[in-house]
């Protein structure tokens, strides 16, 4: 048999708009794992909250992946250990900080599973409405960073124009980092060469299955990577128009209603 990997992003993907997953798509990966495919995660999310989600779906058995913060941490969900991370240089994350402080854009950064934020504002209350998590108020974000962030997230509740505007205008900060939206609200900066694109490739060197082998399903902006780097690309059905023109396939079933479970049933228990 032909082991194959199935990355799927999480939110509106494998989970519907109330965070849950249907019967279809759990009954499917249940199947998929017991016939020795592998399943991987890939979430914008930090490890902390995906951790979470990991448990409560059960995805703890041998076979069970998590790319987390966009792929900067690569996580293996059955031995409970980090395999690899990236993150980004200080200054840098230090330049971002000030930059989104002088534009008027709320900014936030993660330290040890904890989101450090200078201000309890509407931006974080819609964060964590999206991702259960701790956090904590400090006067300043960089000087708090005690080690290297993994991520950092600038949230405009108005839509994406002014977040646009920003990294147009941040043009340089892509040398050293790289940048994309995982919602119209939220811009993220993530570590230079660094995407689920990366998590692809990676993950399938590391478990010895040719790219060929593999399977990327998404709905948001961020997962074009994931799904150019991988053999068949899919987007679901609700899916934002920029990942459907990516994709090689899209789904006739939306996150609310198994489209996890058409991708497993047509591209990988075939």
């Amino acid at each position: 048999m032909e082991n194959k990997i199935l990355f799927t992003d999480l939110d509106e993907t494998l989970l519907d708009e109330n965070k849950e997953i249907c019967r279809e798509n759990r009954e499917k990966i249940n199947q998929m794992l017991e016939a020795g495919h592998y399943f991987v995660i890939t979430t914008g999310r930090p490890v902390a909250t995906g951790k979470i989600v990991v448990k409560e779906l059960g995805l703890t058995m041998p076979g069970c992946y998590m790319a987390a913060f966009n792929g900067a941490v690569i996580y293996d969900c059955a031995a409970q250990r980090i395999l690899a991370q990236r993150t980004l240089p200080l200054l840098v994350a230090k330049e971002i900080l000030e930059e989104a402080h002088k534009a008027g854009i709320y900014v936030h950064s993660y330290q040890q599973d904890i989101i450090l934020t200078e201000e309890h504002s509407p931006e974080l209350d819609f964060y964590l409405s999206n991702a259960k998590m701790e956090y904590q108020l400090v006067p300043d974000i960089y000087s708090r960073l005690e080690n290297e962030p993994n991520k950092i997230i600038l949230i405009d509740l108005d839509g994406d124009k002014r977040l646009l505007e920003f990294q147009k205008e941040h043009e340089k900060l892509l040398e050293h980092t790289n940048s994309f939206f995982s919602r119209n609200e939220f811009l993220e900066y993530c570590p230079k060469d660094t995407d689920k694109g990366s998590a692809v490739a990676y993950i399938s060197k590391f478990l010895g299955v040719p790219i060929e082998h593999t399977v990327g399903a998404g709905d948001e902006r961020n997962d074009i990577p994931m799904i150019k780097a991988s053999h068949i690309g899919v987007a679901v059905k609700n899916a934002h128009p920029d990942v459907k023109a990516a994709a090689d396939y899209i789904t006739e079933k939306d996150s609310s209603h198994g489209a996890i479970a058409e991708v497993i049933d047509k591209f990988i228990l075939s």
